[in-house]
């Protein structure tokens, strides 16, 4: 296999020269740069990148942790991340787990075995305690609260945003309200019933069950919401839904079935994606775009040592007002 010390030599430059360019610094005049690039299209020479992540100490790879792909909420933050590696000159490794703990485990060996540099936790199943001794091997950025662990997190307040919402529909004469969540145990889901239930007991209405949507996640898990809505005896007049694709499946649907909406349902939905903008959707806008850019740059300023300590940042929302309630 040929050599930098080979392309020197045919190149009539000195090793360090051919460094350079290899390496893409400045300062090379563009004869020696041209001499180089033929020595190495000559000779067919190819960079071994483990010897140079092994003298380096770094891979410029980070790990993304994410249970599905295909869904809107962790395409937008990935869109975040992404655009922040990019400028930094970083390649992203997307492991999908499927909330499957076992292979959340595999991910994080990889942060041990260095073949990544750090992590970003879009979500995940296994608690704090069992992600927060990895951290001695790189970095571990979290999109949630990671509380008073030393993982690092940029996150929504889920429980404030969700009380908004709320507070909305109630100032808007709405007493019989519904939700639809994703996972109905999830750390963030349970916040979101726990606001929902208070701002009920503050207007004396009691919690329905029979209200709660669970494991909505997608266009057709909407669809499947209005059917269940039109074979109850009472409804709820509005639906809070965490997930602006659910939410375009239970407008989509119920105007099928000559449900008006806002008037016969009302529906705010969650992330501001741009479908929600196509369907005139009432929603919050949870900033995931600046969450994932945000969770990047935090695990870059810890590869790059310009941050030493867990840093927990706390991210706004805002009411988007459109025609839906």
């Amino acid at each position: 296999m040929p050599n930098i010390k080979q392309i020197a030599k045919i190149a009539g430059v000195s090793v360090s020269t051919v460094s350079r360019v290899i390496n893409h610094h400045a300062y090379v005049s563009e004869d020696k740069r041209r001499a180089v690039m033929e020595a190495i299209v000559q000779l067919n020479y190819s960079r071994n990148l483990n010897a140079v992540h092994l003298s380096k100490g770094t891979t410029n790879i980070i790990g993304v942790m994410v249970p599905s792909i295909n869904h809107a909420y962790f395409s937008r933050l990935m869109e975040g991340i992404s655009s922040e590696a990019l400028m930094k000159d970083y390649q992203l490794m997307v492991c999908q787990t499927n909330y499957n703990p076992v292979s959340e485990g595999k991910v994080l060996d990889m942060l041990k075995m260095k073949q990544m540099d750090g992590i970003i936790i879009g979500s995940k199943t296994l608690a704090w305690e069992q992600i927060e001794p990895f951290t001695e091997y790189g970095p571990i950025v979290a999109c949630e609260d990671a509380g008073t662990s030393a993982i690092s997190s940029v996150y929504l307040d889920h429980y404030d945003c969700f009380r908004q919402g709320m507070r909305y529909l109630i100032e808007r004469g709405h007493r019989q309200i519904g939700f639809c969540l994703g996972r109905a145990d999830s750390a963030n889901s349970l916040k979101r019933r726990r606001a929902y239930e208070d701002a009920l007991a503050a207007i004396h209405e009691a919690v329905r069950e029979e209200w709660m949507f669970y494991q909505c996640l997608r266009i057709e898990d909407g669809l499947a919401v209005v059917h269940q809505w039109l074979r109850m005896r009472e409804r709820p007049t509005a639906l809070l839904v965490t997930s602006d694709q659910v939410a375009a499946g239970i407008i989509t649907e119920a105007r099928k079935n000559g449900i008006r909406i806002p008037e016969d349902l009302a529906v705010i939905g969650f992330d501001n994606q741009p479908i929600a903008q196509v369907f005139d959707l009432t929603t919050i806008d949870n900033q995931l775009f600046e969450m994932g850019s945000a969770a990047f740059q935090m695990a870059y300023d810890h590869i790059t040592k310009k941050r030493t300590k867990p840093e927990n940042r706390e991210l706004g929302y805002l009411l988007i007002e459109r025609s839906t309630v």
